[in-house]
């Protein structure tokens, strides 16, 4: 691939912003693998968080959002996917404290209820361990799993 101009990177990257959020740390890995020199990476950087194409607040907001909606993620999984992709520990954390618990419980209760009839155990305590694995693994906390399987999912979902 040939090697790209400042001017090409930041019209590409400002078309790719345009139509989905993306973090900074997407737009500084797209340009190394560009071959893009650091000082014109961060005059590119400066430009499009300026201009309000990348904003990792933002960024964050939706992304957690959806992964907790969408993907039935906990907490712990959508920080380390946030931590994967570069954003600032103080850009998420505000906002993975914002979602409140109940919100959590709302994903969480029909994910180990559909979990729960796929599982084959000798044991209720069996159960519980296969269910708990399961949504450790999704990033739940396992006091709002402990919370989940106590209630015996009948809390009625929103």
């Amino acid at each position: 691939m040939k090697e790209m101009t400042e001017q090409q990177a930041l019209f590409k990257l400002s078309a790719l912003c345009s139509q989905a959020e993306h973090c900074s740390g997407e737009m500084l890995d797209k340009m190394c693998r560009w071959g893009i020199d650091e000082a014109a990476q961060t005059r590119i950087m400066a430009h499009l968080i300026e201009e309000k194409y990348v904003d990792d607040a933002r960024y964050t907001h939706a992304f957690a959002r959806d992964k907790i909606r969408y993907n039935g993620w906990g907490r712990r999984k959508v920080e380390q996917a946030l931590y994967a992709k570069h954003v600032e520990r103080a850009v998420y954390m505000p906002v993975l404290d914002e979602i409140d618990d109940q919100e959590y419980l709302n994903v969480l209760r029909p994910l180990l209820r559909n979990k729960q009839k796929s599982i084959k155990a000798a044991s209720d305590y069996e159960r519980n361990m296969k269910l708990i694995k399961f949504a450790m693994g999704r990033g739940f906390d396992y006091s709002l799993i402990r919370q989940c399987l106590e209630g015996d999912f009948d809390e009625p979902m929103e």
